[in-house]
């Protein structure tokens, strides 16, 4: 495996015609790695960054998958008296269906979209991503960023993979050892082969002429990365 550039392999989860049953046991499994290895706590500190005190907030996620990070949020949010409106998006069907049994968001908009479909009738306060950039290719990723800072008016965060050797080795490991998922065996260790390191983020975002920002590493081997507007930091 080559590190020093992100894999073009496509991830299984990328195809169609993938059984719900298969969809659902992935999803599942997926959430208990972001709870364990911290992915949801990253999330949570994304929100907390770009929100800071407000107490009425419309988040929306694109790529939401199983609706795991929105569910996250909603809980801090509930918490810490947070007045939550969500919004989530995903392209399949069968991510949108398991999202919309989660008890936490009953209340919440869950659209079947690619997300460059969609244009809000109001603006959310917060984009984010979590796990989803890693899925795009560098120019797709530029218009990306371009959406979400459209898209948002207070800010916008990705949480996503650092390409490391280490990384790769000990998730395919792990999910060898203890995972009952064929996608997540295959994907998992794939995402961390298509995920960043720092400067290849920095490249996306001056490409996308994004001059403020944070990118931040977190455990295990993530990036913050958080946009918020009229901010001054860069680093």
């Amino acid at each position: 495996m080559n590190f020093t550039k992100r894999s073009g392999m496509k991830e299984l989860l990328d195809g169609d015609h993938i059984p719900f049953e298969d969809i659902l046991l992935n999803m599942r499994e997926l959430n208990t790695i972001n709870t364990l290895l911290g992915g949801h706590a990253i999330t949570i500190a994304g929100f907390k960054k770009i929100a800071g005190n407000k107490k009425q907030v419309h988040i929306c996620e694109i790529g939401c998958g199983g609706g795991d990070n929105l569910v996250a949020v909603y809980q801090y949010a509930k918490k810490n008296e947070i007045e939550l409106k969500i919004t989530g998006i995903d392209i399949k069907k069968e991510c949108i269906a398991v999202a919309q049994q989660r008890t936490e968001l009953q209340d919440a908009t869950l659209l079947v979209s690619d997300y460059r479909a969609i244009a809000f009738d109001k603006k959310p306060d917060i984009i984010f991503s979590g796990l989803f950039c890693h899925h795009f290719s560098h120019e797709a990723l530029v218009q990306q960023i371009l959406w979400m800072q459209a898209g948002a008016t207070t800010g916008f965060f990705i949480n996503d993979l650092q390409r490391h050797r280490l990384a790769y080795y000990a998730i395919k490991l792990l999910t060898q050892l203890f995972s009952s998922s064929y996608l997540v065996k295959n994907d998992a260790p794939l995402s961390v082969a298509r995920g960043f390191v720092k400067a290849e983020w920095e490249s996306i975002l001056d490409e996308a002429d994004v001059k403020k920002y944070t990118i931040q590493w977190k455990w295990a081997f993530r990036y913050l990365v958080i946009i918020k507007n009229n901010a001054h930091a860069r680093s």
